[in-house]
């Protein structure tokens, strides 16, 4: 698995297929809610799979925290770590750039997994996109050591 920032017109493109495919086609999130204005601004990760796209996020940094944001995977490679492993790379970008909280907004059934990953959740459920979520946050210090990785081997 290799998690790097999308930074070529390939890798962008890649990135937003991924989010069409996970949260457009499989969660019915209409297009022009899920692809807005802060895709100009935001820092967009790619995940991939023997060359394979299979993930995407995106990080915006909003106030004083990192925004993690559009965090997904396709469906037949969920539960095998990689979504662990893009917050993990997500985190570090936001301490490489001086933040130490970092907030996102979970859907309700991915809130274990969030929690497993130390965030705690800091709203009631609302409703985004015609599904439920928290919001979620966490406090990265510079105590923390996160494994500054570009690369993950499975």
């Amino acid at each position: 698995m290799n998690i790097k920032v999308a930074e070529t017109d390939i890798e962008i493109k890649d990135a937003l297929n991924i989010r069409k495919t996970v949260f457009v086609n499989e969660q019915q999130v209409p297009l022009s809610i899920e692809m807005d204005d802060h895709d100009e601004e935001a820092i967009h990760f790619i995940g991939y799979l023997n060359e394979v796209p299979i993930l995407a996020s995106r990080l915006r940094f909003v106030d004083d925290y990192g925004k993690l944001e559009r965090i997904c995977v396709l469906k037949e490679h969920r539960g095998k770590s990689f979504g662990q492993h893009v917050i993990h790379t997500m985190e570090s970008t936001i301490k490489d750039h001086g933040y130490t909280r970092a907030l996102l907004n979970a859907q309700e059934h991915a809130i274990g997994f969030y929690e497993k990953l130390g965030y705690r959740v800091k709203s009631k459920p609302f409703i985004d996109a015609g599904i439920s979520h928290v919001t979620m946050e966490k406090s990265i210090s510079s105590r923390q050591s996160f494994k500054k990785q570009q690369s993950y081997n499975q």
